[in-house]
């Protein structure tokens, strides 16, 4: 099988569970993959050590569809859980994680390795997948030092990578040196539980004890967690993270998510208030931050848009065709909050334009007099080459307009994005916003940027959207 390149581009969640008194580790597992199912509705997995064997259960779906029929055959102490992100493209069995190596090694990765091809090639490793997380179980099966190997890999992986992984039976964690994808870690005294979020270590009562920095290996062994620093960590956080991707509930980098996202609320409506009836959140993640903005200004919150719940979340379905039959499926708006109301509605990010424009129209068409929008993420102008599916200038809509342009697109009576320095603000964290400054950290992700950007349409894709404004 060849490398698929650019074609992949992921982020998803990762949960490894040890027990201490010998107890079997797949139902905490599930638990786990349940609290994570936001970060990965593609597909599904667990690979289980009992110290002689690997016992593997993956399929493609959600969590409770792929373990629907139990996993009282998956005897361990200890073990891995993957869910996987849609990517673009057709997802075949070979593609799910675990990956596992028929013997004492499986990996599961949440993150994006960039030059996974060249490195794959380099090595000599075969291709089994269209995975660029196999370059971690070739690497690390070969019965070298699993701290060599993974040090190896940190020094020349260019992307991100947090790291679960039964290596010759062993429990292991890792992290890129920029901690750019999460991990956290607890304990207690039966089970020790690295995960991407801290609602993987809740729902099974296991204390959360702190993050896997980034250059950090972790390995536990006759029930006790060791932790080595292999290279310095210089962290870049992913924003994403922080604006949609984790749970509200997370704590993640030592902040909890939903108290960041109020701070977002809260600047944002200081440096652009408005005048209004009523604030209303597009459903979910923005709802911590739209209430922080209501609040700042005195202006009521109410849920003028309801979700269907069993719908899924629209920016990390694979198709375009599938994110705009998914606004229609995903919201309705309630006509007798927004009639006759200058609204403000609040989003957490503005990707390719298409869901907003939809939900405007929606929000429109139920009467509101104004339509007043805020966004909590900076206007997005680069694609993402460490793990979040943004793959291309061109359908990067504030890569081609102009706020103002973007407004008319929209049908908005006004728009405000929160500024990269009132964010980084708000957060005090460091962040990669590679996607948000277009300033790469890296000399090989820059090249990137430049080669697809010079492959691509952006001036055809402009004009498109210039003639939507003209029309308008």
């Amino acid at each position: 099988m060849e490398c698929m390149g650019e074609n992949i581009g992921e982020d998803c969640g990762v949960v490894a569970i040890y027990s201490k008194k010998g107890a079997d580790v797949a139902p905490l597992l599930v638990n786990a993959l349940f609290t994570l199912q936001h970060r990965g509705q593609d597909a599904a997995g667990i690979a289980v050590s009992d110290g002689k064997e690997i016992r593997v259960k993956k399929g493609l779906g959600l969590v409770n569809f792929v373990f629907n029929d139990g996993v009282d055959a998956i005897v361990g102490h200890k073990g891995i859980g993957h869910v996987r992100y849609p990517t673009e493209g057709t997802t075949t069995i070979n593609d799910v994680q675990p990956l596992f190596d028929g013997y004492g090694n499986a990996i599961a990765h949440n993150g994006h390795i960039a030059n996974y091809c060249d490195f794959m090639k380099e090595r000599g490793y075969s291709f089994n997948s269209s995975s660029d997380s196999e370059v971690f179980l070739e690497h690390l099966k070969n019965g070298k030092s699993i701290k060599r190997g993974v040090k190896e890999l940190m020094e020349v992986l260019e992307g991100s990578f947090s790291v679960v992984a039964l290596i010759d039976h062993r429990m292991v964690a890792f992290r890129d040196s920029m901690a750019i994808r999460p991990l956290v870690w607890g304990e207690n005294e039966e089970f020790v539980c690295i995960a991407s979020e801290t609602t993987a270590l809740d729902v099974n009562n296991i204390p959360f004890k702190g993050d896997i920095k980034g250059g950090e290996f972790a390995i536990v062994e006759d029930g006790k967690l060791s932790r080595y620093q292999l290279v310095a960590e210089s962290p870049f956080y992913c924003i994403f993270e922080y604006i949609y991707f984790a749970r509200p509930d997370s704590t993640i980098n030592g902040k909890t998510v939903y108290l960041v996202r109020e701070e977002f609320g809260r600047t944002l409506a200081d440096i652009a208030p408005v005048d209004a009836d009523v604030v209303v959140p597009v459903p979910d993640t923005s709802r911590p931050a739209a209430n922080a903005f209501a609040e700042r200004l005195g202006i009521p919150y109410r849920e003028g848009l309801i979700k269907n719940r069993y719908s899924s979340r629209t920016f990390i379905m694979p198709t375009q065709e599938m994110r705009e039959e998914a606004v229609r499926l995903k919201l309705n708006a309630i006509q007798d909050i927004l009639r006759g109301k200058r609204v403000v509605l609040f989003d957490d990010s503005i990707v390719r334009g298409t869901t907003i424009e939809g939900i405007v129209r929606m929000v429109r068409n139920a009467g509101a007099r104004e339509v007043h929008l805020r966004i909590t993420c900076p206007p997005i102008i680069g694609p993402c080459f460490r793990g979040v599916n943004m793959k291309t200038h061109e359908e990067l809509i504030a890569n081609l307009l102009s706020v103002e342009e973007m407004g008319k697109v929209f049908g908005v009576d006004s728009i405000s994005f929160l500024p990269l320095k009132e964010l980084k603000r708000s957060l005090g964290l460091n962040i990669c916003a590679e996607c948000i400054g277009g300033d790469y950290l890296s000399k090989y992700v820059e090249m990137l940027a430049k080669k697809k950007k010079r492959a691509e349409r952006v001036r055809d894709a402009r004009i498109r959207l210039m003639e939507k404004v003209g029309r308008r």
